[in-house]
């Protein structure tokens, strides 16, 4: 898979597990909790709350706004990166580093599996990522099962209203969205997060609409003739939509209930 592509390149086979682990995204962070392995941090990248017991862990910047010298001050041995977190230049300047880094950017729900399975591996968990893969895999086998349609629910994703931004078809969202029994309707697009206008998203009429927040939801009232605002089906989504970790997969259980119900 791609992730576990991504993955090999950057860190080499048969290396002994990380013991100063800097995460550079807030997803990868909860990885890292939830294999037991928040011992091994030493440095995060901040970005909203942070996971119980790590508010001692010492932050190395914010997204777009890594501070360098404090990453090298902390002398870490592996790298969490999920690559949208960090800054294309920033970036570049860590892999003149020569830190080992563990580049992850999971597309789909079951990339996600193999990437908790890889960054176990090099934090000496390899059999709780093993069990948490196979966990997310058969979970999401029956969640498929239970909520397929024939014709799935057209569903538009909002990132931010002003303006108007989505996410491409290619984001590991949209995969939430087929197991759900729905589908994105700017799918067909491939940059991570296009703006695009509100004629589009009416004329698509999407029959359910995730926005970030209850203010975002009201204002689609301006438009009733949308099918998911007659219907009653515009939504605040679980911000763990947003974080790919293993308790993404309660979020989008909750998420295939929720629109099974309103259906």
């Amino acid at each position: 898979m791609r992730v576990a592509l991504l993955c090999c390149l950057m860190f080499c086979a048969g290396a002994s597990a990380a013991q100063r682990v800097i995460s550079l995204a807030p997803s990868l962070t909860e990885i890292v909790v939830e294999l037991g392995a928040q011992q091994r941090l030493v440095g995060m990248l901040d970005a909203g709350p942070r996971p119980a017991g790590l508010e001692q862990v010492p932050s190395v910047g914010h997204y777009s706004q890594l501070n360098t010298e404090a990453l090298l001050a902390l002398k870490p041995d592996l790298l969490l990166l999920w690559p949208g977190s960090v800054g294309v230049a920033q970036r570049d300047q860590l892999q003149r580093l020569g830190i080992a880094t563990l580049v992850v950017d999971p597309h789909t729900l079951d990339e996600l599996a193999v990437q908790i399975e890889v960054v176990g591996q090099h934090l000496d968990a390899s059999e709780k990522g093993r069990r948490l893969a196979s966990d997310i895999r058969q979970r999401l086998a029956a969640l498929s099962e239970r909520y397929h349609r024939q014709v799935p629910l057209r569903v538009f994703y909002q990132v931010w209203d002003k303006p108007l931004f989505t996410l491409g078809g290619q984001q590991i969202i949209s995969d939430a969205l087929r197991v759900c029994g729905g589908e994105n309707i700017f799918n067909e697009l491939r940059v991570p997060a296009p703006q695009v206008s509100i004629e589009s998203v009416l004329q698509r009429d999407p029959q359910v609409i995730l926005v970030p927040d209850q203010a975002q939801a009201d204002a689609w009232r301006a438009w009733p003739k949308v099918e998911a605002v007659k219907a009653g089906r515009v939504w605040a989504s679980d911000g763990a939509l947003e974080r790919p970790s293993a308790a993404m997969i309660d979020a989008v259980e909750s998420l295939c209930h929720k629109m099974a119900s309103h259906t």
